[in-house]
């Protein structure tokens, strides 16, 4: 840009002085107004530049001052840390689990430290043979099909893309998955391949949790043969018993200025007063509850059709995509934590981390209340893990009840047993805990730190954005039942949810929520055939597929056949959107239309049944028209059956043998033509 200035310059100055040259009369109107021409050009320029210089110099320094910002190697160094674990975590566990782990290195002399991958710069892990007695870690969850958690998918790209030499990297792997899902820690087993084939040097067998068994147990089990092969390796051995250590200190604030206060954020302070895209985990959005009505007509159970209201907030989705919601415990619950314990929950603390060095400064949002804490910020409903009742049981002043707690901790298959039956099967969560046991008393913020975070829920939008851009609909069940002890338990967002009904200053009624995108998408030409399987709420997802190949329709696009197989219970009582999808057939988009109720007839009857009943057109539509399936609803059993069914269909039509069968069906999951949408 200067240079054009200066160039441009020259030619405006020099016109006026050639005709100059051949009369050699000058005016000394002349003379002064090319000098005013000339000193007003020369000031503007040198003027302009020093307006363009001066912002570039702290654009320059912020470019080169965060230079081994995102180093573990340096700060493991810095720290004497010589053990790290990395973990992937979309709910919490992994991370949970990573904790764990680098708190029991000082067991065995050595010094570890959790880490989020998405923090540091991982090509340093060929760099960690520089620290002695040096070893990582990495505690992988699987997400959706395969794939790996958001604050893991940068790790993921890297292991893929690099060719770097990583043979002096020791290293060992859990991972955290589910047996009813098609791939089944699919993270944690490339994890280990993938490090094998740089090179690195594994230490210790590949573990494998599975949250559809018992993970707490497959963690456990994994994790006592582990640092023995740890001791092995080094040299090393068990400085004595486990100790109680805590990674957080209490300071309570009696004179605060409540504007500093947390109250609920998720991140920023002040974030839900003050709202500011883009909105995501960290910043949700609060979105105004605009409808909230009971789906169905009769039975026990409430199922509910929500609307939220995304208006100005810049959100954007695609059908197939989940909105993520952060619930809040019930107050009940939290008061009676309160009770039991003796404690003003209005008290205003922080939980600062002993490490100065840490990243994370404080396990949730600090300062704020024990009561925001124990409501928006701390999962108290689910059976808490061996590790926090290990903690606890110092607290037991009755000896019986201490040796109870310590058990349950143990590794022992009878401590093993008595953790299964007692926390897990009865669902007890941490407030029956404390009243199943009137001599456990801890301090209310031990407790806050040992407790896990409250985890975001996950909804598959049940609206498409073409028809409902400013909206997006939820269809769920509230969750209810009774336990083995004879209390009644409730699931947290769903009951939460239920009781967000729209008033006229919206205030009650605001969700923090964000959008996670999915690979569950429409085919991409709509004149491509589909068939959609979802029983239950697993419709939610294709109400939305539906609702845009009607607007694709009305675009004038040829839309290809639509297929559902939806099922309930019985038709007069939990038949969701019964409405709808008979308009949508009667409109010609929804081309068939085959719903299965289960319990209104002596044999049940489900989607798999109508499946095998329709096999000829199901098999013409995929072999002939290249229809792309869809499946939403339970893993453990409808998803499978519904594959199973599948086989069935390509092996009879196909000529094909099983293992051929199942092969034709994986190919189709390779392409993007059978897509899964599944929970446990």
């Amino acid at each position: 840009l200067t240079v054009m200035g200066d160039a441009g310059m020259q030619p405006t100055v020099s016109a006026p002085e050639s005709p100059a040259q051949q009369d050699p009369l000058f005016s000394m109107t002349d003379v002064f107004l090319i000098s005013l021409i000339t000193g007003l050009f020369t000031y503007w320029f040198f003027f302009r530049k020093k307006k363009e210089e001066i912002p570039e110099l702290p654009k320059i320094q912020s470019v080169t001052s965060p230079v081994r910002e995102n180093s573990f190697i340096e700060k493991m160094k810095k720290t004497g840390r010589n053990i790290i674990v990395f973990y992937g975590s979309q709910t919490g566990t992994a991370e949970e689990f990573a904790n764990r782990l680098s708190k029991d290195a000082h067991r065995y002399g050595l010094r570890g430290m959790a880490a989020d991958p998405e923090e540091y710069d991982l090509s340093d892990l060929s760099r960690l043979s520089e620290i002695d007695k040096s070893l990582a870690v990495f505690c992988m969850a699987t997400y959706g099909e395969g794939d790996p958690t958001d604050n893991a998918q940068d790790f993921y790209d890297w292991l893929q893309e690099t060719d770097g030499d990583l043979s002096g990297l020791r290293f060992a792997v859990f991972g955290l998955g589910n047996k009813t899902y098609e791939h089944f820690n699919a993270m944690g087993k490339y994890v280990d391949k993938r490090l094998e084939e740089l090179g690195a040097q594994r230490i210790f067998e590949l573990g494998l949790g599975d949250d559809d068994g018992n993970l707490e147990e497959d963690f456990i089990t994994w994790r006592e043969q582990f640092w023995p092969a740890v001791c092995e390796h080094f040299g090393v051995e068990a400085t004595g018993e486990e100790s109680s250590i805590r990674q957080y200190e209490l300071v309570v604030h009696t004179d605060v200025n409540m504007n500093k206060v947390y109250t609920g954020e998720m991140g920023r302070l002040k974030s839900y007063e003050n709202q500011k895209p883009p909105f995501d985990a960290k910043n949700p959005f609060l979105a105004p509850v605009i409808t909230n009505r009971k789906l169905n007509k009769g039975g026990e159970r409430h199922l509910m059709h929500l609307e939220l209201d995304i208006s100005n907030s810049k959100i954007r989705y695609e059908s197939g995509d989940h909105v993520a919601v952060y619930p809040a415990n019930d107050s009940s619950l939290v008061n009676q934590i309160g009770e039991i314990l003796h404690t003003d929950l209005d008290t205003i603390m922080s939980l600062n981390n002993l490490d100065e060095e840490s990243n994370k400064k404080h396990p949730f949002p600090c300062p704020t209340s024990y009561r925001t804490a124990l409501t928006y910020y701390l999962d108290i409903t689910n059976p808490p893990r061996t590790n926090v009742l290990y903690e606890l049981a110092q607290y037991a002043t009755d000896t019986t009840e201490q040796e109870h707690l310590r058990k349950m901790a143990s590794s022992a298959a009878e401590g093993k047993a008595l953790y299964l039956s007692w926390v897990v099967e009865a669902r007890r969560n941490i407030l029956a805990i404390l009243q199943d046991m009137p001599s456990l008393r801890p301090p209310i913020d031990h407790l806050c730190e040992l407790l896990p975070r409250l985890q975001a829920r996950y909804y598959s939008i049940a609206s498409s954005s073409k028809v409902h851009p400013n909206a997006i609909h939820i269809c769920a069940v509230t969750v209810e039942y009774e336990t083995k002890t004879g209390r009644l338990n409730k699931g947290v967002a769903t009951n939460w949810l239920k009781n967000k009904v729209p008033d006229e200053n919206r205030s009650k009624s605001l969700v923090p929520m964000y959008v996670r995108k999915s690979q569950f998408r429409l085919p991409f030409k709509p004149s491509t055939p589909v068939i959609m399987i979802g029983p239950g709420t697993g419709i939610a997802p294709f109400i939305g597929f539906i609702q845009e190949r009607v607007w694709l329709k009305q675009q004038g696009k040829e839309v290809g056949e639509t297929v559902l197989y939806y099922g309930c219970r019985h038709e007069n009582e939990d038949y969701l959107y019964r409405e709808e999808l008979a308009r949508f057939h009667q409109e010609g988009v929804l081309t068939q239309l085959n719903v299965a109720f289960s319990r209104d007839q002596a044999e049940k009857v489900y989607v798999q049944h109508l499946l095998r009943k329709n096999k000829e057109n199901v098999w013409k539509l995929v072999n002939e028209g290249n229809a792309h399936i869809y499946v939403c609803g339970d893993a453990r059993n409808m998803a499978r059956d519904v594959q199973n069914t599948f086989y069935e269909i390509v092996a009879e039509f196909g000529s094909l043998s099983q293992p051929q069968a199942v092969d034709y069906v994986k190919k189709l999951m390779t392409k993007g033509r059978y897509s899964l949408d599944v929970w446990s």
